[in-house]
């Protein structure tokens, strides 16, 4: 899958987000769009993902998100809020900064797996009731950066034809 076998495309082949916690969401949003980066848009519901590996589900519910597009890449705006988050655990320790980047898989489960495989620890996941979803990777002590697989709904109603 990765590691010199090219023959099978690399689950981090396609950067979907950049993924930013902040301290404060409407200041950073007030900053963004007044160097001209905006308008952000409210992200989906987080209650569509059913199936939870969270550290707290009411830290995970709370998180309040805000995105915008910029070519082929959306930046992420992340707040955390009451609870447990992987989010608040990042704000606390680094203050406001990049916590995750997110790549487009085809099969998260598939991902997933190939990943546990070479030795990447699955931080938290969470998937919708028809199997697509995100699974974060323990990554930062290595690569400085969370790194996050994801299947859009799209991908996966595809992956069923």
């Amino acid at each position: 899958m990765i590691a010199g076998n090219r023959k099978t495309k690399s689950p981090f082949s396609k950067l979907h987000h950049i993924a930013i916690v902040v301290r404060n969401l409407d200041e950073a949003i007030q900053f963004f769009t007044s160097i001209g980066i905006g308008p952000f848009e409210d992200y989906p519901p987080l209650k569509e993902y059913v199936k939870l590996n969270v550290p707290d589900k009411v830290g995970f519910h709370n998180v309040r998100i805000k995105v915008v597009q910029i070519g082929p890449v959306q930046i992420q705006l992340i707040q955390p809020g009451k609870g447990k988050s992987l989010y608040k655990d990042f704000l606390e320790k680094n203050g406001d900064g990049v916590y995750h980047l997110g790549f487009v898989v085809d099969n998260i489960d598939d991902s997933e797996a190939g990943l546990e495989k070479l030795g990447l620890k699955v931080l938290s996941s969470g998937r919708r009731e028809d199997g697509s979803g995100f699974s974060y990777l323990d990554t930062a002590g290595k690569a400085g950066v969370v790194l996050l697989v994801r299947q859009s709904r799209d991908a996966k109603k595809n992956e069923t034809k």
